[in-house]
């Protein structure tokens, strides 16, 4: 690690209070202190006390024998003159006596803070935070032109802890540039998913066009708060009047507000346990339950998440009518369909007081069938009235053990969602969104392959980020593989099985898969049986994103979203089985 203006501290000493408890003095000269960190420690709590009053307080895994990477505390916002009040929690027979820590050696200041990529697994086109730790996707929201994508963030190590609101902004969905983090913890607790909205009629009373998010204040309990941005997003200022919504369930959490014009009132959807509830309101401070939904629908093995609740015209291509329908996202953990987490919808009418869906109680519809498609949510305000979601790209069997340090977790690429209707059911359709198109490279045909074909060299210099496009003839009763390889005998293979009606995922030889018994698995999705399939195959790094038109003009009415971690890019294709590959054409992506 390059970090340039350091300040060695070793001369300070701390003061061992016991055997879990010390306090070191700092005397502030550079803008960053670099905390020294290893990951596989026990949590220890920080307290920053400046004059007898504490100002800020986290939990860091403090490194107690070795360094596996450094985490910037900012120094700008406090007296140079301050007190680090540490307590640990790690067990102190098998971590040895406290004077003896390396994090008092190894704790450092520095004017700098390098956020230099050392991680082969750091995507290319996916978005990912500079440093740290990433979960859900937060108040996503467009204004003048610009995409803001706000996420769940550790800025103090890169597993889960220390809720902020993290904050990105992009001109075209896929280049992202990092931005101050949005909202810290307050006494009121972490900062928990949530959602923004641009108020255009100033009902709030902040400013006509304020950026208003809602959230969830994680502190003894979960309560709702609300924040307010005048200047685009670049600063928020929490209201005094906060919480605006609090309730006795144990979780309760993840608002998504949206304007109903109808009865011109504000709706705001939280997960609650096993169910979603319905609040509306005329300023976003006011709020008023309207009625719940979900107990007896869709699956119930885990706890309720992040929903989203949309209007959606049916497609007049994809489907015989144009009349609205409203889509309910809703995400669970455990209970995905492979284990861990996953994204389940319903679909249905919503008349501005509750919410009725047209499946039977006992089906459940997954949004995609991999095993790393999380907290998918929409952006507020898109323009041309487009639904645009976004995923995070993990699952909560083993997010916090993938093998990077200086990150961790990506999102899934942009997709914009449709509906279509399917031998009398109603489906969500996820297509990747037009923007994608625009990072294609010049494209390199491969042409066709049939029955154990190889094609060798994808691409003549391929370091793991590209596209696939292709078309797949099967017949009835058809199995046909389609395997990606590197040169280590690692691979994915996407197997179609017309027979059964279903494609499958496997990645049980990817390449790393030992840091997690849940890793190596086997995903599966519906196959509608039409014999001719248009594949959209996205490679980036450490993810395979697939998306199937089955010949009704759109992509992704089944897709899968699985993580993946090659020792090197996989740059061979192989056909087996009996159907044809053809038009095979790869694109790079830089």
């Amino acid at each position: 690690m390059c970090l340039l203006g350091w300040l060695n501290m070793s001369a300070q000493t701390p003061q061992i209070l016991s055997d879990r408890h010390a306090m070191l003095r700092i005397n502030a000269q550079s803008r960053y202190l670099l905390l020294p960190i290893q990951e596989r420690e026990e949590i220890a709590n920080i307290s920053i006390i400046v004059n007898g009053k504490q100002v800020k307080s986290l939990n860091a895994k403090l490194a107690v024998d070795k360094v596996d990477y450094y985490v910037p505390l900012d120094l700008s916002t406090f007296n140079p003159n301050f007190l680090l009040d540490i307590t640990f929690h790690g067990d102190r027979r098998t971590t040895g006596a406290i004077k003896g820590y390396v994090c008092w050696k190894e704790m450092q200041q520095s004017n700098t803070f390098d956020t230099t990529n050392r991680e082969q697994f750091r995507p290319t086109y996916h978005h990912t935070p500079l440093y740290g730790w990433m979960n859900d996707p937060n108040g996503m929201v467009y204004q003048d032109g610009v995409w803001h994508l706000f996420y769940q963030y550790n800025p103090f190590g890169s597993q889960w802890e220390n809720m902020n609101w993290g904050h990105s902004t992009s001109r075209d969905l896929i280049h992202w540039e990092a931005q101050p983090i949005a909202l810290e913890p307050d006494a009121l607790g972490s900062i928990f998913s949530g959602s923004c909205v641009i108020d255009k009629d100033n009902t709030a009373g902040f400013g006509a066009g304020a950026m208003i998010a809602m959230y969830t204040s994680a502190g003894q309990n979960q309560s709702q708060s609300i924040a307010y941005s005048t200047d685009g997003g670049k600063t928020f200022t929490t209201y005094e009047g906060n919480p605006v919504i609090t309730q006795d369930a144990p979780d309760f959490r993840d608002p998504k507000v949206f304007w109903f014009e109808q009865t011109k009132r504000w709706i705001v959807v939280l997960a609650v346990g096993q169910e979603v509830q319905f609040y509306s309101s005329p300023n976003l401070k006011d709020w008023t339950y309207e009625s719940s939904f979900g107990r007896e629908y869709g699956n119930h093995d885990g706890v309720w998440e992040c929903p989203d609740l949309l209007p959606m015209t049916l497609n007049a291509k994809l489907s015989n009518s144009t009349s609205k329908k409203w889509v309910l996202l809703l995400n669970i953990n455990p209970g995905g369909p492979f284990g861990g987490s996953a994204t389940q919808y319903f679909v249905g009418q919503f008349d501005g007081h509750k919410f009725t869906c047209e499946d039977a109680p006992s089906e459940t519809k997954w949004m995609d069938y991999g095993k790393d498609h999380y907290a998918t949510v929409t952006f507020s305000n898109a323009p041309d009235n487009r639904t645009v979601a976004i995923a995070w790209m993990s699952n909560w069997q083993y997010a916090n053990q993938v093998p990077t340090q200086q990150f961790r977790s990506a999102n899934s690429i942009p997709r914009d969602l449709h509906l279509m209707q399917l031998d009398g059911e109603t489906y969500l359709v996820s297509t990747p969104s037009k923007e994608m198109l625009a990072m294609r490279g010049k494209a390199v045909k491969k042409g066709t392959a049939t029955g154990n074909k190889v094609i060798k060299d994808l691409l003549k210099k391929n370091d793991g980020a590209y596209e696939i496009t292709a078309t797949l003839d099967m017949q009835k009763a058809d199995q046909a593989q389609v395997t990606l390889f590197n040169n280590k005998g690692e691979e994915v293979v996407i197997g179609f099985d017309t027979d059964k009606k279903e494609y499958y995922f496997d990645r049980t030889k990817s390449g790393l898969t030992s840091f997690s018994d849940d890793f190596a698995s086997v995903t599966r999705a519906p196959l509608p049986d039409t014999g001719n399939y248009q594949l959209r195959i996205f490679v980036d790094k450490a993810s395979i994103e697939v998306f199937i038109d089955p010949g009704f003009g759109h992509s992704g009415v089944f897709p899968m979203t699985n993580l993946v971690f090659p020792n090197e890019p996989y740059n061979n294709l192989r056909v087996s089985g009996r159907g044809k590959l053809q038009d095979i054409t790869v694109y790079p992506i830089n």
